[in-house]
């Protein structure tokens, strides 16, 4: 899956969180984050962490990949 904004990063994550069966509660407690932050990141808010938000995206096996556009 290509992602090509906050929205759609926040999109997959929560789409992979709920294939696991996990929720917002569970994946906070798990990762050290609130529950706030996970929300935030999973309805597109672009001032979120990358850091974090990469950290969560690997904690539920969704691969992240950067690509140049040349």
């Amino acid at each position: 899956m290509k992602v090509n904004n906050a929205v759609e990063f926040g999109e997959a994550l929560r789409k992979r969180r709920k294939e696991l069966h996990y929720t917002q509660s569970f994946l906070a407690e798990f990762s050290g984050f609130s529950i706030s932050f996970i929300s935030d990141l999973e309805n597109g808010k672009d001032t979120a962490e990358l850091g974090k938000a990469l950290y969560l995206a690997n904690l539920v096996g969704l691969d992240v990949e950067l690509k140049g556009r040349g």
